[in-house]
């Protein structure tokens, strides 16, 4: 065996094993590509049912929309009753109570004052009875 012989057999003992080395790393990334290929199928498989689900949902929130849509249509429209029934009674009673509420009050002091007066004026008899005797 010659000197060039025994290089060459050196080369091909070390592509060999550089061979192996890069091997070992490509059949674990091979193993990696195979289970995210099962992970996505599974998934995939896995959409459908939930996909159905988020439309039955979806079209049940929007059947409930449709009912809130018309409960506050009706609310608008009650409050609209309400405030026309609101105005109208301000306008036509408004004026009478505020009128009949002070009249009231003007009485009630009226009738204080008078009371004031005759208990000062009875406290002042008996002042001057007492000074008297």
């Amino acid at each position: 065996m010659s000197a060039g012989q025994i290089a060459a057999l050196i080369a091909a003992g070390a592509f060999v094993l550089l061979v192996v080395l890069l091997a070992i790393p490509l059949i674990k990334l091979g193993r990696t590509l195979d289970e995210a290929t099962i992970a996505i199928r599974k998934t995939h498989e896995g959409s459908a049912p939930l996909l159905q689900n988020a439309d039955r949902t979806i079209t049940h929130v929007n059947t409930q929309l449709q009912r809130v849509d018309g409960i506050t249509t009706n609310a608008r429209s009650v409050t609209g009753n309400v405030s026309a029934l609101t105005s109208l009674f301000t306008a036509t009673m408004g004026g009478p109570l505020v009128k009949t509420a002070a009249f009231s009050y003007g009485v009630s002091k009226a009738i204080r004052a008078r009371k004031a007066s005759k208990s000062g004026g009875e406290k002042s008899r008996r002042s001057r009875r007492r000074s008297a005797k």
